[in-house]
């Protein structure tokens, strides 16, 4: 079956383009060219899509507002198109729970190459050996791609989130450093400039909890990277 992605983009030339190029290479396309079309298609594929593609710009809202609309309600992966340079709107993007950007104007093979990383790494989870990783007093299930705290309830992680955290818990007390991170979660290495991998790793301490200034869990070690100091346990059940 094929893998189904959610287009919305206000240029009609450009999601005519994309759709051709998605298609030839397997994947089902579905448009919208607003941000009214794109709910409405949303709501009626959710439980299908494999991706949504958020442009930044369009007529009626913007492509931050359907990102929180769309984390509300799922944890399918997110690529937002931004014709911005300004990294706020990148580093917004990736706060709000996007899984990656893309400026613009971007080589539709480049965004492929991007689609095909996070489908990838979001596929590869049901065949790891160990069903559970437990780290302290939270458990990540990896065929459900979610985390539960000591009392039982669920941690709120956007798909980034979660992929980050994944590589975190497989390698406890190894340090990773920058572009290691920034390969596994996102597909390619960290500009020298670029800030999101420490919008995101600040976002997953908040998300557990752990003291951004004295952290328990993922400990900055200075010009090597960050290492994750929990001792961690897998098992099946």
């Amino acid at each position: 079956m094929a893998r189904k992605i959610l287009v919305v983009d206000d240029d009609q030339k450009t999601r005519l383009l994309l759709k051709t190029y998605l298609e030839k290479n397997q994947y089902e396309v579905l448009l919208a060219q607003d941000g009214e079309s794109f709910m409405a298609e949303f709501h009626r594929h959710a439980a299908e899509l494999s991706m949504v593609i958020l442009d930044v710009m369009l007529p009626d809202t913007d492509g931050f507002a359907l990102c929180r609309e769309v984390r509300l309600r799922s944890q399918v992966p997110i690529i937002m198109l931004t014709a911005s340079s300004d990294e706020t709107d990148r580093v917004v993007g990736l706060e709000i729970g996007a899984d990656d950007y893309m400026a613009k104007p971007y080589s539709p093979r480049e965004l492929l190459a991007r689609i095909k990383a996070i489908l990838r790494r979001s596929g590869a989870d049901a065949a790891t050996s160990a069903r559970f990783l437990r780290f302290d007093g939270f458990t990540l299930d990896l065929v459900e791609r979610r985390v539960v705290d000591a009392e039982g309830a669920e941690v709120p992680l956007t798909g980034l989130d979660y992929q980050l955290l994944k590589v975190f818990v497989e390698h406890p007390g190894k340090v990773l450093d920058r572009d290691a991170l920034s390969e596994q979660t996102r597909g390619r290495e960290s500009g020298p400039f670029d800030r999101s991998l420490d919008v995101q790793i600040s976002r997953l301490r908040m998300r557990l909890g752990d003291d951004g200034k004295q952290p328990r869990l993922i400990k900055t070690v200075r010009g090597a990277g960050y290492v994750f100091a929990a001792e961690v346990s897998a098992s099946h059940a």
